[in-house]
């Protein structure tokens, strides 16, 4: 399994920003797979999973209402679209995959329940 995330740059705070994750092979079908981000704080941070066995997803409340999480299974290709963006948005940017389609809530929140990585994307808010 192979993830390629892209789509980071420099955006000005209330800006927005579209982030891909591309998956190889068809995992998006069977896997869940999901966004994080790691800054010097905090090594890696939940963002948003989506769940292949029911199309559930999942949110951190640091995101919840910005940030909206989608798929297309065709181009294997994971989106992550940001809204209104604050400097704390500033990050590296990860999409991670699990073949675990049903974990729920708790599973997807732990970042070690994800088994491949792909290399991140730079996003900098700032003016």
């Amino acid at each position: 399994v192979q993830l390629q995330a892209s789509g980071g740059g420099l955006v000005e705070p209330g800006g927005s920003l579209r982030l891909s994750c591309v998956a190889s092979g068809s995992i998006l079908n069977s896997y869940a797979i999901g966004w994080f981000r790691r800054t010097p704080e905090k090594e890696r941070e939940v963002l948003s999973c989506i769940s292949t066995s029911d199309g559930s997803t999942y949110f951190a409340d640091s995101v919840k209402g910005r940030f909206t999480i989608s798929r297309d299974n065709v181009k294997n290709t994971l989106y992550l679209q940001m809204n209104s963006l604050k400097p704390e948005d500033t990050a590296v940017y990860l999409c991670a995959a699990t073949p675990v389609s049903n974990g729920g809530h708790d599973y997807y929140s732990v970042p070690s329940s994800f088994d491949y990585w792909g290399q991140g994307t730079l996003v900098t808010v700032s003016s």
